[in-house]
């Protein structure tokens, strides 16, 4: 328990063991899990909750400052059990709360509490709530990173709560930014925070830095990481700089259509050869094949999310694709691969499911298959690579079209 500016307290808990965030996400620095609250003259109010594992941790940190039951407003700026996990229990201890969150936040809090008697005040953008020489603006901010975010300003004070916005899943004992031992670990966490869950995201970035640039603050607590400063040593400028660059999006001289495969005997690289020699005759493009189990899953990760379309190859093993080729598709991100064109393509012995597999897939993932796939029997004939020049063609006829 921390008091950052007069009457704002940092109450939440620090995770420093956690390496796997939600099952996909690294976090080699462990994170903390932030929780702030403001007492004001008339009222005083949490915001943000707590993962209900820290919970005992939790409220002991609440009771080191007031009675659990003085706090009557908690404001949720997101929903994601990770904020709101201990909310069913610490509604409980509070007594006669009423919760402050979007529409859509509403709607969270009641399925993740399953309380049919919680009290809610649904929020607008520019709403504010006076708590006594303390004013909460609420400032609405979807998709960052789900339909129910946005951020709390207290003018007084010059500071904005931002939830999952500008944090990093790091910990450190130390709560300030310009604390912090170990900067470089620092910078890697706050890049990867920002990849897992803001690059899908980039015109809502930009809409939500425009929100905080109407704003006077000097401080950004969020609800993962250390507290944001400017200043001497503080992290705040060069944090929202970041954001600003990563989210720019620069419009490229060529279009890029990458061919990515595994082949066990090179028979699929053989195919994913000819698909890109389809494409080089057909559009001037940047047109890289990649031999999946030869690069770094996360920069082919970044490869196919923001590409123009592409090609992936497979040869079937026991009726499947290999894992190799699934695993980079499970980096796909399905809110903005809508409509891109592929073709799936793959060598086959016994059966050849593998190119329906992938085709099937990345049609559930809403991409636009360039024919039904090609899949030959062992090596290629000539026939077979002059068909998948072909599907290489209009491959390259559908991102310029």
């Amino acid at each position: 328990m921390r008091e950052l500016k007069k009457g704002i307290y940092e109450i939440g808990a620090l995770d420093p063991t956690l390496r796997v965030f939600d099952i996909i996400m690294t976090a080699d620095y462990g994170t903390s899990y932030n929780s702030y609250l403001v007492k004001g003259e008339k009222k005083t109010a949490l915001i943000e909750a707590c993962h209900s594992k820290f919970y005992d941790q939790y409220l002991d940190h609440i009771r080191a400052i007031c009675d659990p039951k003085d706090i009557d407003t908690i404001v949720l700026n997101h929903n994601e059990p990770d904020h709101t996990g201990a909310m069913a229990r610490l509604l409980l201890e509070v007594g006669d709360a009423t919760v402050y969150t979007t529409q859509s936040g509403a709607l969270f809090i009641k399925a993740i509490t399953n309380d049919p008697k919680i009290k809610i005040q649904i929020v607008r953008d520019g709403d504010i709530l006076d708590l006594g020489g303390k004013t909460l603006q609420f400032v609405t901010a979807p998709f960052l990173h789900w339909p129910d975010s946005m951020f709390t300003y207290i003018k007084e004070d010059e500071v904005v709560f931002t939830c999952d916005f500008l944090g990093s899943h790091y910990c450190e004992p130390y709560l300030y930014d310009h604390k912090i031992q170990d900067t470089n670990a620092f910078d890697h966490a706050f890049k990867n925070y920002y990849t897992a869950i803001f690059d899908p995201f980039k015109p809502y970035v930009l809409k939500g830095l425009l929100k905080l640039d109407a704003l006077t603050f000097d401080m950004v607590l969020p609800s993962h990481g250390p507290v944001l400063t400017k200043g001497e040593n503080g992290q705040l400028d060069q944090a929202l700089a970041n954001y600003l660059a990563w989210s720019t999006i620069i419009p490229r001289e060529k279009k890029c259509i990458p061919i990515f495969y595994t082949s066990a005997y090179g028979h699929t690289q053989a195919l994913a050869e000819s698909l890109a020699q389809g494409v080089r005759e057909t559009v001037d493009a940047e047109v890289v094949t990649y031999d999946i189990i030869k690069h770094d899953m996360a920069e082919l990760a970044h490869i196919i999310n923001h590409c123009d379309g592409f090609g992936i190859g497979s040869p079937t093993i026991n009726r499947d694709a290999v894992k190799p080729v699934w695993d980079l598709i499970n980096t796909i991100d399905a809110i903005n691969c809508g409509k891109r064109p592929f073709v799936a393509f793959g060598s086959y012995g016994w059966s050849g499911e593998g190119v329906a597999n992938l085709t099937q897939r990345l049609v559930g993932l809403k991409c636009k298959p360039i024919d039904a796939g090609f899949r030959n029997i062992f090596t290629p004939t000539e026939d077979d690579l002059s068909a998948i020049k072909l599907l290489g063609v209009a491959l390259a006829t559908a991102v310029i079209n």
